[in-house]
């Protein structure tokens, strides 16, 4: 998996509020991105089910003014993981937590 392919296929969901997260790597980005734009505090040391589970309850009364972001929780709410984990995760958590360039598909 190419890191960066998540974060793209995220960002363009965000920006067209469509579709559906399609994997565990989207959904460690998403979760860095939450802990980042929100302010919840998760970790990328759960599993996926865990984390899934943590996500939902920290943002069931979240209601953010920016489309992309309230799009952003919706994603979580929708999603049913599955047990794939291991360091590309925690890489994606990452990449999400410091993202630098909000809602740009294609990054300089």
């Amino acid at each position: 998996m190419v890191p960066s392919i998540a974060r793209q296929s995220v960002m363009i969901k965000c920006n067209m509020q469509t579709s559906v997260l399609t994997g565990n790597y989207e959904l460690y980005y998403v979760a860095g991105l939450i802990s980042k734009l929100e302010g919840v505090e998760v970790t990328p040391d759960l599993k996926p089910l865990e984390l899934l589970e943590t996500l939902q309850e920290k943002t069931k009364d979240l209601h953010p003014e920016d489309e992309r972001e309230a799009y952003l929780i919706k994603l979580v709410h929708d999603y049913k993981p599955d047990e794939a984990y291991d360091d590309q995760t925690r890489e994606l958590f990452e990449m999400g937590k410091n993202e630098q360039n909000l809602w740009q598909v294609v990054i300089p």
